[in-house]
């Protein structure tokens, strides 16, 4: 089973799960496993995504992997919402699923809002 380590140790994901304010958020989710667990750390993400594409409020996800053989991985998701978001993490099908990944992973979701910058992004 994965270890789950917060990106943010001043604002967790417990804490993220309980903003309420309306609008879209990015799950940007790092995973780090030894390269020899890679193929097992995919097929675990293969059965979550399935099962958060499934549930309202997912609009898209998008997977990385690393360089050069490396064994992290960064997944970005987008959400309608925190409370769509906050659904879909406590689904008990997806929460069954969470001891499938290696043991050697560790895993660290943060969700995201995006942001203007003048004359550089828009949000």
């Amino acid at each position: 089973m994965a270890r789950f380590l917060e990106m943010d140790t001043t604002v967790t994901l417990a804490d993220q799960l309980r903003d309420d304010t309306d609008g879209p958020v990015v799950l940007v989710n790092t995973f780090v496993v030894q390269p020899e667990d890679a193929d097992a750390l995919l097929n675990a993400w293969s059965r979550d995504a399935a099962i958060m594409k499934r549930q309202p409020g997912f609009i898209s996800t998008q997977l990385h992997r690393g360089t050069a053989g490396s064994g992290t991985f960064l997944n970005y998701a987008i959400w309608q919402s925190v409370a769509h978001f906050r659904d879909a993490f406590a689904n008990p099908e997806f929460r069954a699923q969470l001891g499938a990944y290696p043991d050697s992973a560790t895993v660290s979701p943060h969700l995201f809002r995006k942001l203007e910058v003048p004359g550089i992004c828009v949000a």
